[in-house]
């Protein structure tokens, strides 16, 4: 019998982090640092090679309009509500549930997706240093592909398209087989100089999963050294992070005006711009291009994926919150349409050259970067300075989304086990190298097979966080209370849209675009490459892993429970724990008398 009363009236989770522990977290040297780390992880690779695919799709500028929508209903809601509850607090992406222990499965389940993408996207830092590195060779690499692997030759014409291919010392099996793969994994005709030397030169690409082949040593290089320059900007936490990005944050945004400013000044740059730009308002008839909108602000913005809880959970108490979370809502997601016009100014100008329409043109995801991009550097002047420039920018807008995801691993395990924050360089270094060594299997032959899995499926499920913080918080927590702990920190109400939102808009908009995310999916390609089935399994294995935790934690819970029933104990975890508390020490105080019930709005 005590040692049921124990159990039951244990701390929920959180428990470890006493409140003198607490004051020993770091905090953010200065507000600027903070605020470029969030645009640094808001502002990623998909807010350049996903975001004008997505607007020339979906009917050009018209496309604006559901997505400055969709951006005020669901991005900024959940935005605020993740960045006011880390920064309330003090706790990071795995303690934060304090709030509602019964559900601290998700920040589990967070964790374990943020491991998964940081480790397959870091692949996409291995490639852009690589192409980095052979930019500086002249003339570009890229444009001297007049040979084909293993003695076999492609005859190149002017502009770079290839014509025919013929061998010399290869069998006609082993030429046939070389033909089919580039057929296979080649996502438009004809092929060009660009597109050889990314399946072959860069990854040196296998038929498929089935035959993965060896690792690639330029790519395990590469792969090496992105995981070394993360390390070195995230060994001393958020005061090397708060340094690095000055870099890394603005850098970008200086090489697209440069880039723009070029490409604007190109011949056919008016008519990709114009391409971009020109609306089609009988698209926003249509329901797709609405969830479309919903989603790519979901997953470019970043909410429900954790860092937002790590990263505001360094600020000072007393933050305003509110108004920084408006203004990097709309900064990260203007970067969207403000790099879509350098990508189009750039495509229309190689729509110009090559006289192939621009919607052929136009890719989504590393084939922009890697493939129409370099196609493009290759025919301005002074090549080399624009491909170091591009490429420059591909590597400083992947590194602070990939800080982000990093320190939030780091940060769970130095919060956890809080001996460790005195070591933040040794807890650096190993999760470094362990993510490294997972990683090897996608600098193979086939490791684009593997990336482009991973890509497929890791988020596929994510939307169901965003779906449970508002309803923890605004159902469960309860909207008012919520909005009373946020008023003790700002020193004022929040508005009304935004519970609005957190009760009913938001989580009603994640629910269709789950709805339309499953009764509109289609198995992973690459190319023309179809996935075997049992690689359709392995997906959803990934897309399902986060989720795990969520119901697996509930069942631990219950199964300590002792002689209480399920429904005491659950009644009990939905209750927040005694560590959801303001981190100041001042409020802490008088927090639990000044704190209302909950109730409705």
């Amino acid at each position: 019998m005590s040692d049921t009363k124990e159990n039951c009236n244990e701390k929920p989770p959180e428990g470890k982090a006493s409140a003198d522990v607490r004051n020993e977290r770091e905090q953010w040297s200065r507000k600027l640092d903070y605020m470029l780390s969030m645009v640094g992880y808001c502002v990623g690779l998909g807010n350049l090679w996903r975001f004008p695919y997505l607007c020339m799709r979906n009917g050009g500028g018209a496309f604006l309009l559901p997505f400055l929508v969709c951006l005020v209903i669901c991005g900024l809601p959940l935005y605020f509500l993740e960045v006011a509850a880390g920064q309330f607090a003090g706790k990071g992406t795995l303690h934060v549930w304090a709030v509602c222990p019964l559900f601290k499965g998700i920040g589990i389940g967070m964790v374990v997706l943020l491991s998964v993408v940081s480790v397959y996207y870091n692949i996409i830092i291995a490639w852009s240093l690589f192409y980095l590195g052979s930019s500086f060779k002249s003339p570009l690499p890229w444009t001297l592909v007049d040979q084909w692997k293993n003695g076999s030759f492609a005859n190149v014409t002017g502009n770079g398209t290839i014509l025919n291919n013929s061998t010399i010392s290869n069998t006609h099996s082993e030429m046939v087989a070389k033909s089919n793969i580039l057929e296979m994994n080649t996502t438009h005709s004809p092929v060009t100089r660009t597109e050889l030397f990314w399946q072959y030169e860069t990854l040196n690409i296998s038929p498929g999963l089935h035959s993965m082949g060896s690792v690639q040593w330029k790519l395990a290089l590469s792969f090496l050294g992105a995981w070394i320059l993360v390390f070195l900007c995230l060994m001393k936490g958020t005061k090397s992070i708060g340094k690095v990005v000055y870099v890394t944050a603005l850098l970008p945004y200086v090489l697209l005006t440069v880039i723009l400013i070029r490409g604007l000044t190109l011949p056919g740059s008016a008519q990709g711009v114009l391409y971009y730009l020109r609306p089609d308002f009988a698209k926003l008839l249509d329901a797709q291009v609405w969830v479309e909108a919903a989603l790519q602000v979901f997953y470019s913005l970043g909410p429900a994926w954790g860092p937002l809880f790590t990263m505001s959970s360094y600020n000072k108490f007393n933050n305003n919150c509110l108004r920084d979370a408006v203004i990097l809502t709309f900064v990260s997601e203007g970067t969207s349409i403000y790099g879509g016009l350098t990508v189009f100014s750039v495509l229309g100008f190689m729509s110009y050259e090559t006289n192939v329409p621009i919607s052929e043109v136009v890719k989504s995801g590393p084939g922009l970067g890697f493939v129409v991009y370099p196609e493009a550097i290759s025919r301005l002047p002074l090549p080399n300075l624009w491909a170091v420039l591009f490429f420059l920018m591909l590597l400083t807008v992947g590194l602070d989304s990939q800080f982000a995801t990093v320190e939030v691993v780091c940060s769970v395990i130095t919060d956890s086990v809080t001996s460790l924050r005195h070591h933040r360089v040794a807890v650096t270094a190993c999760v470094c190298v362990i993510f490294f060594l997972i990683g090897i299997p996608m600098t193979t032959q086939g490791g684009i097979f593997i990336f482009q899995l991973i890509d497929w499926y890791a988020a596929a499920l994510i939307i169901i966080f965003g779906i449970l913080e508002c309803v923890i918080f605004a159902w469960i927590y309860g909207a008012k209370r919520y909005s009373a702990d946020i008023e003790m920190m700002l020193g004022r109400s929040v508005p009304l849209f935004m519970k609005l939102c957190w009760y009913i808009i938001t989580p009603v908009a994640l629910l269709c675009c789950l709805a339309f995310t499953i009764v509109e999916y289609k198995p992973p390609v690459y190319g023309s490459y179809v996935y075997p089935v049992y690689a359709e399994g392995i997906g959803w294995l990934i897309a399902v892993l986060p989720i795990c935790p969520l119901p697996l934690y509930v069942v631990w819970r219950i199964l300590r429970r002792g002689d209480k029933s399920v429904k005491e104990v659950i009644a009990y975890y939905l209750k927040p724990s005694t560590d959801w508390k303001p981190q100041s020490g001042e409020h802490a105080t008088v927090y639990r008398h000044v704190v209302p019930d909950t109730s409705a709005l």
